[in-house]
């Protein structure tokens, strides 16, 4: 079985407060990019008759990303042959496209994939509310990995309102060298008074209306207040985007990555060249967003 797993930007992202267990409630609006990861699974029948829960091999095609019980994908099999009792053998092989660690939610949805893999495979009959409930465990991305497309988020990203997905958008995605903990960002926020909390009314109006003429000017991450001073380079690559011709830029997540949004694909084409031969980024990709046909 074949599975793509999509990488996921913020296009605005809000942090309304902290929580007692040290989560943070969020007011976002995320979108699937075509940018993806692929996800290979099979299946060996359990012939001993052993009853012991099954065996789950992981592989990946970047040397050094662990591959055993701290890899995403293998905790979303193991929670699923856990409560399911499955005793077959199962091979998980994962082709990354996506950087890692770049807030794009790359590990989260390749979780989600596996999760949908499982299911379907071995006819569990989970619906995506199911997957849903299963997969927040795994951590806050993976709700909406399981969703795909455009939609607004509450709580700590798990509460999901699916939108329509605006066509007619280009996107030129970057994804410096350095490393970003989102543990330290976040508490760095906390001991922050922030100075400016992203339009996402105006965002979503702009978004439900398909206008992509407006939707560039309401980008907004409120977590850039922290990012941007720790991590210079990020602001460059935004300044970078807004003088060749993108109509917004905006950092992922925490970070490190940043996108350029662009309503023309020749200028989009143009900045991705100019970007690739540049130093300001170890990752350059033009892509588009995606359109989830699935979703809950």
């Amino acid at each position: 079985m074949q599975l793509n797993a999509y990488a996921k930007i913020n296009l605005g992202l809000d942090v309304l407060g902290r929580r007692e267990n040290g989560y943070h409630d969020l007011n976002m609006i995320m979108q699937s990019i075509e940018l993806h990861d692929i996800i290979y699974l099979d299946a060996v029948p359990e012939t001993t008759g052993s009853g012991r829960e099954g065996e789950i091999a992981v592989s990946c095609n970047v040397p050094g990303l662990p591959c055993d019980e701290r890899n995403l994908a293998y905790k979303a099999a193991r929670l699923l042959f856990s409560e399911f009792a499955i005793t077959d053998h199962v091979q998980i092989d994962i082709e990354k496209h996506i950087p890692i660690a770049a807030g794009l939610a790359g590990g989260s949805t390749d979780a989600a994939a596996v999760l949908k893999g499982i299911n379907e495979f071995f006819m569990l009959g989970l619906s995506d509310e199911d997957l849903a409930e299963r997969g927040v465990k795994l951590g806050a991305d993976v709700p909406f990995c399981l969703m795909g497309g455009t939609a607004k988020a509450e709580g700590i990203g798990e509460v999901l309102m699916p939108m329509m997905t605006p066509e007619g958008l280009s996107v030129v995605l970057a994804a410096p060298d350095i490393e970003v903990s989102t543990k330290e960002i976040y508490e760095e926020l906390d001991r922050i008074t922030i100075s400016r909390h992203p339009d996402l009314d105006h965002l979503q109006a702009a978004i439900d209306m398909e206008d992509i003429g407006c939707i560039p000017e309401f980008l907004g991450n409120v977590l850039e207040e922290v990012t941007i001073p720790k991590h210079p380079e990020i602001g460059k690559i935004k300044e970078f985007f807004m003088s060749n011709g993108a109509a917004g830029a905006l950092m992922s997540g925490s970070g490190p990555s940043v996108y350029g949004l662009f309503v023309d694909e020749a200028t989009a084409e143009k900045a991705y060249r100019s970007l690739k031969e540049t130093e300001l980024a170890k990752d350059v990709f033009l892509t588009s967003f995606y359109s989830s046909l699935g979703g809950f």
